[in-house]
């Protein structure tokens, strides 16, 4: 039902601001502060999008919960698609999302509304502990009883290769 009701007056409100706003300043005025919210928004979402994937990744290396991250590249997500949006109501709403502080609000309303059963950021090898160094794959830590076999072959003092390979100082 809210759903229904965002769809109707969404629409209405941005209506009523054109007339208005077109009424003070004009047509050409008010189509060209819609197009350079556009822009404006498109390069502060662009910034921001960059942040957060930045933020998502660093989460994600640190084995950290990734949740705030993730919800604040779907709410930089959201305010971009409000502010190529035309309209004065949904520009508002857009460059609002782009604050911090209001994410974190809005972030912190939305968590307080769900509950979150359980969160693993991947499957810990057969027989590993998460809890233990190296349980998670992608660790940097690895058990002090670990074992790595390996084969190797000395190779003569011989001409360097013309072409190297790049593994290789020469």
């Amino acid at each position: 039902m809210w759903l229904f009701i965002a769809f109707l007056a969404v629409p209405l409100i941005e209506i009523g601001l054109f007339i208005q706003v077109g009424g003070l300043i004009g047509l050409w005025p008010t189509l060209l502060i819609v197009v350079l919210t556009a822009i404006a928004g498109t390069a502060l979402v662009r910034g921001q999008g960059l942040q957060a994937v930045a933020r998502l990744k660093r989460s994600m290396s640190e084995l950290s919960d990734p949740s705030r991250a993730l919800a604040d590249g779907a709410m930089i997500l959201f305010a971009g698609a409000l502010l190529l949006t035309p309209g004065f109501f949904t520009d508002a709403c857009g460059f609002a999302l782009l604050v911090p502080a209001v994410r974190g609000r809005v972030f912190k309303l939305l968590k307080d509304r769900v509950k979150v059963a359980s969160f693993e950021m991947g499957q810990p090898p057969h027989g590993a502990h998460p809890r233990q160094p190296g349980g998670y794959p992608g660790s940097h830590e690895r058990p002090r009883d670990t074992v790595i076999d390996g084969d190797y072959q000395e190779l003569g003092e011989g001409p360097a290769p013309t072409h190297p390979s790049g593994w290789t100082r020469h």
